[in-house]
């Protein structure tokens, strides 16, 4: 149900999100909380706040779930004043600064340049803190501490916060905005459904990728030897267990076994690690999917397979927000964000690839997921229901935060 049909017509508030294009769950995390806007705080008006490389493809996917959407970019100079007229209309319009969901403050130089010059309050959805060393960033400790709220998409953030010291007067559990995302390609899924032979709920999906994501090969950064020797180490360790569940799926079941990917990295690898390493018997029931696509195609994807395994977060989190069952594999590197499985009720579809008796487990949970599918709906519709309520109770938390607030 709807929060409130309160009288904030006039009252706006901007959303710091969108942080990059080359996941699509970077890109879910703004539709995710601009979905719950809508449905919970009517009439309240949002200004997206993007970061300067979202691109127009990604602005337009948007813009056909919310069709009146502003959006703005740049940023706060140390003159207080904004660096192009669309968003210093925006600062002055706003009341609050929502921070959306992320694998840390992403914007937290924007946070901080919009206290300082503004004097207007901000809170945070879903982020997760300790990934990036922040014990040791005075700076964000401190401007943590100043927000209205917190939400910590997983509970070892928040307990690793309240350790830290950190302040601000609510925190809590909250899950990621990612959730929440109902943007839809239904014409690009089902012409690549058709042109692959897959079947509504005939198929699985899996997700594969490397421990460090290898921006060089996708972006203008710096090669990492560290990370990249990392990767190379730890390649056939992380993707044993995956290759052998969609082989059992496929001897085992009449289902497909869709891969694809999450973010721009992972079309080469998956297939150096999936696809070319099936055996004759295997492979011409995998589909490999060869170009990354965008969350509203991925989506509309997911919600017709019969469930998703992998080891990345955001497609698992795109399903269970959705109803579809998802399985998640992680390791250290991904930081403490996957064990936001064990907080909505899904401890039992969380694998530590690290652990020799958790990756002796990844198989057959697979299989059950695959074998018993109505016990595998029935467990992620439980999880999406706990989603909902934690989520409704963040928007309310954002409600009350502006509520009394004047524009």
């Amino acid at each position: 149900m709807k929060i409130s049909e309160n009288p904030l017509k006039k009252k706006t508030i901007l959303l710091r999100s969108s942080w990059q294009i080359v996941n699509i769950g970077d890109i879910a995390h703004t539709p995710g909380v601009l979905t719950l806007l809508e449905q919970h705080l009517t009439g309240i008006e949002v200004i997206l706040w993007a970061s300067d490389d979202f691109s127009e493809d990604a602005l337009a996917m948007l813009r056909r779930r919310f069709p009146g959407l502003q959006v703005v970019k740049g940023r706060i100079g140390d003159d207080g004043k904004a660096d192009n007229t669309e968003l210093q209309q925006a600062l002055d319009k706003s009341i609050f600064l929502l921070h959306g969901s992320g694998p840390l403050l992403v914007a937290h130089e924007d946070v901080i340049a919009y206290r300082k010059h503004t004097g207007k309050a901000f809170g945070v959805f879903g982020i997760t803190y300790g990934g990036y060393n922040e014990s040791n960033w005075p700076e964000m400790k401190q401007v943590l501490s100043e927000a209205a709220f917190i939400y910590f998409r997983d509970s070892a953030s928040l307990e690793k916060a309240k350790s830290d010291g950190i302040s601000c007067p609510l925190m809590k559990f909250g899950p990621d905005g990612a959730f929440a995302v109902d943007v839809r390609n239904d014409d690009r899924a089902l012409s690549f459904m058709a042109e692959h032979n897959l079947e509504p709920h005939g198929f699985l999906c899996c997700i594969t990728r490397y421990r460090y994501t290898p921006f060089w090969k996708v972006k203008d950064v710096p090669f990492n030897e560290e990370k990249h020797a990392v990767n190379e180490a730890k390649k056939e360790q992380d993707h044993a267990d995956l290759r052998q569940a969609i082989i059992e799926v496929v001897r085992q079941t009449s289902l497909k076994v869709l891969i694809c990917p999450e973010d721009m990295t992972q079309m080469e690898l998956s297939k150096e690690m999936l696809v070319d390493r099936m055996p004759e018997d295997v492979r011409s029931r995998v589909v490999w999917r060869e170009h990354f696509w965008l969350t509203d195609e991925a989506l509309s994807v997911y919600i017709r397979s019969a469930g998703l395994f992998g080891s990345e977060m955001h497609s698992p989190i795109m399903c269970i927000g959705n109803g579809v069952p998802a399985i998640v594999c992680r390791w250290a590197e991904q930081t403490t964000k996957g064990l936001m499985w064990q907080d909505i009720g899904l401890g039992e579809w969380l694998f530590d690839l690290d652990k020799p008796e958790d990756r002796e487990h990844v198989v057959p949970a697979v299989l059950g997921l695959a074998m018993q599918p109505e016990g595998a709906k029935a467990k992620a519709l439980a999880a999406q229901a706990c989603v909902k309520e934690l989520q409704q109770s963040m928007a309310l938390t954002l409600l009350n935060a502006i509520d009394g607030l004047s524009s």
